[in-house]
């Protein structure tokens, strides 16, 4: 049983969590997550709550800014080579990892290893097209590349860019993981907390003004509100939509947002399995139809506030590739109801099932599409289930059509190649198409975002007409932070960063 231990019985432990001291308590900045992370290991680790807490316990080669602008972080500089094939990396001087290991050329060596070698790694595509790493001295790498790869350094700005401490590697590293960030592992409790405290040696330690943090995984949203109201955290983040209007209202709190670089969308089973075989998955002339019966401003305002803008591409517009001459569809029924009657279906509402995790707020999502696609012709049945549940069906191809969202990737490939490409490793409808394939491989070979935006928009103009993800709603990242917290940044990637950050009490 998930238990939120912040309400009532739970303050003892967090206050034993704090120094006892009120000078030490004032430095203890405690954090509410909608869910627990996976697993500590940022080669093994998958979920975007764990990317928040990487974000303070372990640098990367590289970061982004607030314009998705790389930025130096353990890495100070970067060359590419003239042929797109190597790429040389300067460290940062002086670094150490949290067990006083120095972090230079032959650690970056050992960690990016792993990442491309261990079993279980999941930053092994990341980092495929690297085909050695060379230490050149302590204070350099030589990335050698079987093929240009413009989306290399963006890999090195999320997780397969973090590094950890050498000696680390032979253990568990999801039970203690030692990084280089600004904070250090102290303990975890499963489904209740996680707890770090400030690394003195950070290279950038001026900036961190928090002795201790604290992540309270609290997955229901009314309980991790209450809390922050009381006072037991001093931010949340994922704010429930029907909130936002209190929290706006709310002298004692702060509520900050940004459009994210993820979406929410259905994808369609258009080949994986014999579930792909109905109207929906054999014709585009039905997805287009469905697509046509859906009114996006009014699903965000019914059952997000208006809070997440409307989509209609899976590039956001923050990204480069966002192509602006992509119009967002009105609805229209009509035109709808005319490709089913062309695809010969008019005599008959067409069934279709989608499929959606048990998420209130998802579940009402899928309803209200279900109501927009019924007056269109579409007899629309939902299944809902465990979120786990759902990702396995869909790999195994048992479904029509997935609610499912993605929480996006600076590197526009990152929200693509993996979805559009054959045998792409989120590619769970099954979609193929060689043109796109082409276009999509060739755009990871082009490190000007101008010439790749080319090869984007060329794609868009065949995807746009396939449909095997009809692109819904940008997701919205909303942050509550307590009014006496000042300094908070957000950046497209949802990431909290905590440099800058702090308490007036």
């Amino acid at each position: 049983m998930t238990r939120y231990p912040l309400l009532a019985t739970g303050l003892a432990a967090l206050l034993a969590c704090a120094a006892a001291s009120p000078a030490s308590a004032q430095s203890t900045f405690r954090i509410g997550l909608q869910e627990d992370p996976d697993a500590l290991d940022p080669h093994k680790g998958n979920t975007y709550v764990g990317r928040v807490v990487f974000a303070a316990l372990c640098d990367k080669l590289i970061d982004i800014s607030p314009k998705l602008e790389l930025v130096p972080q353990l890495a100070s500089s970067w060359t590419i080579s003239p042929d797109g094939l190597s790429i040389t990396i300067k460290l940062r001087a002086g670094v150490k990892f949290h067990d006083g290991e120095a972090m230079d050329g032959e650690a970056v060596k050992a960690n990016l290893d792993r990442a491309r070698t261990l079993a279980d790694s999941r930053r092994k595509s990341e980092l495929a097209s690297i085909a050695s790493v060379d230490v050149v001295d302590a204070s350099t790498i030589l990335l050698k590349l079987a093929k240009p790869d413009a989306t290399i350094l963006y890999a090195l700005s999320d997780r397969a860019g973090m590094m950890l401490a050498p000696k680390s590697l032979a253990s568990d590293v999801a039970a203690k993981p030692v990084c280089s960030g600004p904070y250090k592992f102290v303990e975890r409790v499963q489904n209740d907390r996680i707890v770090l405290e400030r690394f003195a040696d950070h290279w950038r330690k001026q900036d961190y003004a928090f002795d201790r943090v604290i992540y309270r995984a609290i997955p229901d949203t009314t309980v991790r509100l209450a809390n922050l109201r009381s006072g037991d955290l001093d931010m949340l983040e994922r704010l429930a939509p029907t909130d936002t209007k209190s929290v706006k209202s709310d002298a004692s709190l702060k509520y900050v947002e940004i459009t994210g670089l993820g979406y929410q969308g259905l994808t369609v089973n258009v080949g994986n399995g014999p579930a792909a075989d109905n109207p929906l998955g054999r014709d585009k002339r039905v997805r287009q139809a469905f697509s046509l019966s859906l009114d996006r401003q009014a699903l965000s305002d019914v059952v997000f506030e208006g809070t997440y803008p409307p989509a209609i591409q899976a590039f956001p517009p923050s990204s480069f590739a966002h192509n602006p001459d992509i119009k967002l569809p009105a609805r229209d029924v009509a035109k709808a109801r005319q490709l089913l009657k062309e695809a010969g279906l008019d005599k008959a509402p067409i069934d279709v099932e989608i499929q959606a995790a048990n998420n209130p707020v998802f579940l009402r999502l899928v309803e209200v599409v279900q109501a927009m696609a019924g007056e269109a012709g579409f007899n629309v049945k939902i299944r809902s289930t465990e979120f786990a549940t759902l990702l396995r069906e869909q790999v195994a191809g048992r479904f029509q059509m997935s609610s499912v969202g993605w929480s996006g990737r600076a590197d526009p490939d990152g929200n693509t190649h993996v979805f559009w490409t054959t045998g792409g490793g989120q590619n769970d409808g099954k979609y193929s198409n060689a043109e796109v394939d082409r276009l999509m491989n060739e755009a990871r070979t082009r490190y000007e975002p101008a010439e790749r935006r080319k090869l984007y928009d060329a794609v868009q103009k065949i995807v746009q007409e396939d449909l095997p993800i009809i692109y819904l709603l940008y997701w919205n990242w909303p942050y509550v932070v307590s009014a006496k917290v000042d300094g908070f940044v957000p950046y497209p990637d949802g990431i909290i960063r905590l440099n800058g950050m702090k308490i007036t009490r």
